[in-house]
């Protein structure tokens, strides 16, 4: 049973009509009906040794803490409104604590999102009698509230055959920095090493892109477990398939510079992107360009949306199918 079995399985419950929740389990955000406006829930953990290796630079981590959960308030059109904020924590170091408020709080700051309580907790020791205790992982879990208009609602499910396919900023530098870390590439020059570290450590949250495509949009997600992966959940939900022209993925120079297999691998199943990939209309193609250019943000039209019955196809510049032998990341798979 691998990760998202397991959510439908036990989780996923169906919404009563006329209630407050409009939007359950399934989407980037819970919506929450209250009135004129919707609120748009999310709840994102990150958990040392599984999101973060140990010894992350704590300013870095504040930021991406809330980075991850504004990316998927992006995702759902939502301008961010406020957030709260769960710690489990070894010991109470102050310039670690310090360092971690400083890189989140910047962030709130710049999209106008305020704390709005939580909880702290320390985590016990682990270890046994015949070993020497060790600290339990370092836990944080941050739920983001946004607001949106109700005409504006935009979830995995709206995209339509013939719909082009988009993605914002560039792919695949986030799974480098990894690989770098863990060793798995070697000899990658200092400057090219910098630039996968920003886009694992520092991710953008894609908001005011995401706000200047209401009404454009068909669907949207935001890439946090790889390209392929999290269009998968997009072509479930609408019930479509899907044709992605690999020579139009967006890669950084740095990432070019790999070999292509490295290339495609890290780019369409790497993740950790939290870039918005999203379908719209062919005939919005100019006011999507235009919306990207108010938003400061690159686009790149990688496809396009097809009947069911094709699934999900990766092709070269000759329309040759490129193979795809890897997967999305998935926290219960093997």
């Amino acid at each position: 049973m691998n990760e998202f079995e397991l959510i439908d399985r036990f989780f996923t419950r169906t919404v009563p009509a006329g209630g407050l929740v409009r939007q359950g389990v399934g989407d980037d955000c819970a919506l929450l009906d209250c009135g004129d406006r919707l609120l748009a829930v999310t709840t994102d953990l990150l958990l040392e040794g599984r999101h973060f290796l140990p010894g992350a630079d704590p300013q870095a981590l504040g930021h991406k803490a809330l980075a991850v959960n504004l990316s998927d308030l992006a995702a759902a059109g939502a301008a961010p409104r406020a957030f709260q904020l769960a710690l489990a924590l070894p010991r109470a170091d102050e310039a670690w604590l310090q360092a971690f408020c400083n890189g989140m709080f910047a962030l709130a700051d710049a999209h106008g999102c305020v704390l709005a309580g939580g909880d702290t907790t320390r985590v016990p020791q682990l270890g046994s009698a015949q070993s020497a205790p060790i600290d339990g992982p370092l836990t944080i879990c941050i739920t983001a509230i946004g607001e949106l208009p109700r005409e504006a609602v935009r979830t995995r499910g709206g995209a339509r055959a013939g719909d082009d396919l988009w993605v914002s900023g560039t792919l695949g530098d986030a799974r480098a920095a990894l690989g770098c870390r863990q060793g798995e590439l070697r000899g990658v020059p200092a400057a090219h090493v910098a630039t996968f570290a920003r886009s694992l450590d520092w991710p953008q949250p894609r908001v005011a892109l995401g706000l200047t495509l209401r009404g454009l949009a068909s669907a949207a997600i935001d890439v946090s477990d790889g390209l392929l992966g999290d269009l998968g959940h997009v072509l479930k939900r609408s019930r479509v398939g899907a044709a992605i022209e690999w020579e139009r993925v967006p890669r950084s120079e740095a990432l070019r510079s790999l070999p292509l297999e490295q290339q495609q691998q890290y780019a369409l199943a790497g993740g950790d992107d939290y870039e918005l990939l999203f379908t719209a209309a062919a005939d919005h193609r100019a006011d999507i360009e235009a919306a990207a250019a108010v938003a400061s943000v690159p686009v790149a039209r990688i496809g396009r949306i097809v009947a069911a019955v094709d699934g999900l196809r990766v092709c070269d510049a000759l329309g040759a199918e490129v193979p795809v032998p890897w997967h999305a990341f998935d926290h219960f798979a093997g």
